[in-house]
């Protein structure tokens, strides 16, 4: 089990420790509620340093990004950052990811911590065209300040002015006392805020600054429980839960980073899954009764007829109601549509919702 560099923090801060993607990682510390809403109203601090991060540079960088991701990443200028995938050749996701360019010939692609090495190896079986790629995952560590006090409590440690770093847009800059960090204004909790990348020999520093600029907004750790809880009230996509290796983005419902104004693996085939319109579909949904769904649950119709699986389910901290997300076949995704999901021997109503079911 490997350790970030916060490890020994945590354990003295009293988190309840648990094996992740390989990774000795806090799933919580108060408990899920009190730090789910700590980040919603105020400002939170995670350690996601298990995430992973790969460097690619060189002339033919961005060639090798646009043949392995969905996304178009020639949109992006300097100091851009993209939610994609990497769609397989079977119809499939072998991750999801965030694509952020430092320069014209230099990426950063940061991919979820349980699929490092398949990535890494993804990637490279279709680099022909000999970009460099670098695996600096054992090198970075990552934190997300996240809430809507997040620019207020930060600003102190920076020279940039954090309200002028849009979403999806980030700046090499100045923070904690450290030379050329990463501050990204992305996240994963729909709550604002910054991710923030350095060196695994700085983020004790960078960690223990945060916390003390923002004592007086409240700021907590959070550990990924709540992470759960908020990126689940969002409605994103979790690798593992809601896509996977089985998953076309089509019918997760991630057309919109499927840009087929470019050619890229599986391509065709995923248009014509658009075109035709796909068999299943990622749906969000509600318990109209008391109840908890979970991961695994089964999604029946009104005669009891199993129709899908929940993919991700939970009870709502902000909406104080169980709520979910699972596939079913196409004639059961419209919002409004009633389903019923399988909680032990109670098939418990629930109603079909447009995302996000937290509206803030």
């Amino acid at each position: 089990m490997k350790n970030t560099a916060l490890s020994h923090i945590h354990e003295e801060l009293g988190a309840k420790m648990v094996p992740f993607a390989g990774y000795n990682m806090p799933v919580s510390y108060e408990g899920v509620v009190a730090e789910h809403e700590t980040v919603r109203n105020g400002v939170g601090v995670f350690d996601v340093s298990h995430m992973g991060e790969f460097l690619i540079t060189g002339p033919n960088a961005l060639e090798l990004i646009q043949k392995v991701t969905s996304n178009d990443a020639s949109k992006l200028v300097d100091g851009q950052a993209q939610y994609s995938c990497f769609p397989n050749d079977k119809g499939g996701i072998v991750d999801d990811l965030i694509v952020y360019r430092l320069e014209a010939e230099k990426w950063l692609l940061v991919v979820n911590a349980s699929n490092i090495e398949k990535d890494w190896k993804w990637i490279s079986s279709h680099n022909s065209m000999g970009a460099e790629m670098r695996d600096l995952s054992e090198d970075y560590s990552l934190l997300a300040i996240q809430g809507p006090k997040a620019v207020e409590a930060m600003q102190s440690l920076t020279s940039e002015d954090l309200s002028e770093i849009k979403f999806y847009t980030f700046k090499v800059s100045d923070f904690a006392g450290i030379e050329h960090v990463i501050i990204s204004a992305t996240g994963y909790t729909g709550s604002g805020g910054f991710e923030i990348y350095c060196k695994n020999s700085e983020v004790e520093q960078v960690w223990t600054k945060v916390m003390e600029a923002g004592a007086d907004y409240g700021i907590k750790p959070i550990g990924l429980a709540a992470r759960d809880t908020l990126r689940l009230e969002m409605g994103y996509c979790l690798y593992g839960n809601d896509i996977d290796d089985t998953t076309s983005p089509i019918e997760a419902g991630l057309c919109w980073i499927t840009k087929f104004t470019k050619d890229f693996i599986n391509a065709e085939n995923l248009l014509k899954q658009k075109e035709h319109g796909p068999e299943r579909r990622l749906i969000a949904f509600e318990l109209n009764e008391r109840g908890i769904p979970r991961q695994g649950y089964d999604i029946v119709d009104g005669n009891g007829k199993k129709i899908g699986v929940v993919t991700s389910g939970t009870m709502s901290p902000s909406l104080e109601k169980g709520i979910g997300m699972g596939y079913v076949p196409t004639i059961f995704k419209d919002v409004g549509s009633q389903i019923h999901i399988q909680i032990r021997k109670k098939a418990v109503p629930a109603t079909i919702v447009k995302l996000p079911f937290y509206k803030g």
